[in-house]
C-alpha cells in the first residue's frame, strides 16, 4: 500500500481541475508542473535542450483515453489546471504537435515531437504505483537531469524517494486516522463531524479563509451542473457517446422559463417531488457533471475525476428537494464529505489503478451518503453507518473503461453511486447505528483487502470486463 500523509484537508480531498481523470489526467499535469518547478530551483530550467517523457504502466495503457499526454504538455508549458481556459486545450495541444514546439515552463523553447518523446511503455511498470510518469531533461553540458512521480489518485503526486508526507506538518486539535478515532472525538467534544473538520482546517488556515475556499469549490460545482445541463453534442474520443444530460434536463423541465442557476433550481423545484421525477434529477446532475468531465471540461474531484458526479449530485438533490440552498449547510456538506473520503484514502485507497472502481464510485458514494445524512439532521453514528453502507454495496466493483475513455461504463456509474448514496443515508436515518453489526473501519479494510485481491486486468487498464468484450474501433490517436 502506498504511504500517505495522515494529515489530510478539505482541499487536499477537493481539487478544482480539468478532466477527465484525476489519477491521469490532474495527476500527471501537477507532475509536469513538479517537474518544471524542480528544473527551475536547480537552475537547469533555461540550460534545458530537449525533453522526454516515459509513461508506465496504467498510465501508459489508458494514457490516450484520459488525455494524459494532453495534461502532461500543458503542465510542462506552465499551464495550470485551475485557472487555464478550458476552451483553450484543444487548440494549444494541437498547436504545439503542429508547431513542434514546446515552451517548457512557459519560458524556455524546445523542440518536441509526440512520437519520440512521448513514450507509452505499455508492457512496464513500476512497483511503488501503477501510474507513473518519469520526466527526462538533456541539458546543454551534457548532463541530466530525471525525476520519476507516481499520480495515487485524485490528484495527489508522489515524487519517487518521497514518504508521501510532503505536506505541510501541522498540528491538529483532533487528528483522525480511521473512523473510530473520528467517533471517539465527537462523542468527547459533542462536535458533528462538519464541526470538527472545520475546526481541524483552522490548524492550515483562517476560517474565513477556509470558507472562501469551500464557496469556490462549491460554485466550481454548481457551474459545471448547470452547464453539463445545458450543452448539447458528442462526447470526444471516438466512441460516440451522446450528451444526455442536456436532453433529459429539457425533458424534465417542460419549457418552464429560466435563466440562471437560481431561476433554473425554482423551475425543477416546481415540477414537484415525485419518486421518479427526483431519481431523473439526481441522475441528470450527474450525468452533466461527468459529461463535462469527458468533454476536457471544469470539475472538481470529489474524491477524484471519474466519480466527478456523485457528491455534486447528492449535493444538488439536497439543494432542490430539500431546500438546502444555504451557505452554510453546503459547507458543512462538503466538510463532512472530505472527512469520510480522508478515512478511505488513509486506510484504503482512493486510486482505480490500486482498487478498481470501489475505490472511486464506492468511496464518493460513501462520502455523499455520510454528507447528506448529517445534512438531513442526523447523528454522527449514523453518517458514519451511511458511509459503511454505501460502500457495502459497492465493494469488488471493477474498473474497465472502454477504449481507456473516461464515458462507458464510467458516466452511468455515476448516477448509481449518487441514488446508492442517497438510499445509504435514507437507510441510516432510519436505523438504530447502535445495532450496526458492520462498522466503516471494517468497510474500509475490507476495500483494501479486495482491492489487492483483485485482478490488476480490472483496474483502470482497459485489459479486461467491458473494455475486451464489447466491439470498438477507435481512431488513432
Amino acid at each position: 500500500m502506498v504511504m500517505i500523509k495522515e494529515q489530510i484537508s478539505i482541499f487536499d480531498m477537493f481539487k478544482i481541475g480539468i478532466g477527465p481523470s484525476s489519477s491521469h489526467t490532474l495527476g500527471p499535469w501537477r507532475a509536469a508542473q513538479r517537474f518544471t518547478q524542480s528544473l527551475n530551483q536547480k537552475g537547469a530550467l533555461e540550460k534545458a535542450e530537449t525533453i522526454k517523457i516515459l509513461l508506465y504502466g496504467s498510465l501508459a495503457k489508458t494514457g490516450i483515453g484520459h488525455g494524459t499526454d494532453v495534461a502532461i504538455l500543458l503542465g510542462l508549458s506552465g499551464d495550470d489546471p485551475v485557472t487555464f481556459a478550458v476552451d483553450q486545450v484543444t487548440p494549444k495541444v494541437a498547436q504545439i504537435r503542429q508547431e513542434k514546439r514546446l515552451m517548457l515552463g512557459g519560458v524556455r523553447e524546445l523542440p518536441f515531437c509526440d512520437t519520440d518523446d512521448l513514450l507509452f511503455l505499455y508492457a512496464e511498470s513500476l512497483p511503488f504505483h501503477p501510474n507513473a510518469v518519469t520526466f527526462q531533461a538533456l541539458l546543454a553540458d551534457g548532463t541530466a537531469v530525471s525525476e520519476t512521480y507516481y499520480s495515487i489518485g485524485g490528484g495527489f503526486v508522489v515524487q519517487e524517494g518521497d514518504d508521501g508526507n510532503d505536506g505541510q506538518q501541522v498540528d491538529l486539535p483532533f487528528p483522525v486516522q480511521n473512523a473510530k478515532d473520528l467517533l471517539v472525538w465527537c462523542m468527547n467534544t459533542g462536535l458533528k463531524i462538519s464541526e470538527l473538520v472545520l475546526e481541524n482546517e483552522q490548524a492550515w488556515r483562517s476560517e474565513e479563509d477556509t470558507k472562501i475556499g469551500i464557496r469556490q469549490l462549491f460554485e466550481t460545482i454548481r457551474d459545471c451542473i448547470y452547464r453539463g445541463c445545458h450543452t448539447t453534442g458528442v462526447l470526444p474520443g471516438g466512441l460516440r457517446v451522446d450528451r444526455r444530460a442536456y436532453k433529459l434536463n429539457k425533458k424534465l423541465i417542460a419549457g418552464q422559463p429560466y435563466v440562471d442557476y437560481r431561476s433554473w433550481v425554482a423551475a425543477i423545484r416546481a415540477g414537484g417531488d415525485r419518486f421518479q421525477y427526483t431519481l431523473d434529477w439526481v441522475s441528470c446532475f450527474a450525468l452533466a457533471v461527468n459529461e463535462e468531465n469527458a468533454s476536457f471540461g471544469r470539475v472538481v474531484t470529489a474524491p477524484t475525476n471519474g466519480a466527478a458526479g456523485v457528491i455534486p449530485a447528492v449535493l444538488q438533490y439536497f439543494i432542490v428537494f430539500h431546500d438546502g440552498y444555504d451557505e452554510d449547510r453546503i459547507i458543512r456538506f462538503i466538510a463532512t464529505a472530505s472527512e469520510i473520503g480522508s478515512i478511505f484514502k488513509k486506510g484504503a485507497t482512493i486510486s482505480a489503478a490500486m482498487g478498481g472502481c470501489q475505490a472511486e464510485i464506492g468511496v464518493s458514494s460513501a462520502m455523499a451518503a455520510g454528507a447528506l445524512t448529517e445534512c438531513l439532521g442526523g447523528s454522527q453514528r449514523q453518517v458514519l453507518m451511511a458511509a459503511e453502507i454505501a460502500m457495502e454495496h459497492h465493494l469488488g466493483l471493477t474498473c474497465d473503461p472502454i477504449g481507456g475513455l473516461v464515458q462507458i461504463p464510467c458516466i452511468e456509474r455515476n448516477t448509481m453511486g449518487a441514488i446508492k448514496a442517497i438510499t445509504a443515508a435514507q437507510l441510516a436515518l432510519q436505523s438504530n447505528p447502535d445495532k450496526a453489526r458492520v462498522s466503516l473501519d471494517a468497510v474500509v479494510k475490507t476495500m483494501w483487502e479486495t482491492a489487492q485481491d483483485m485482478n490488476v486486468k480490472y483496474k483502470e487498464t482497459a485489459d479486461g470486463g467491458l473494455a475486451v468484450n464489447i466491439p470498438l474501433s477507435l481512431p488513432e490517436c
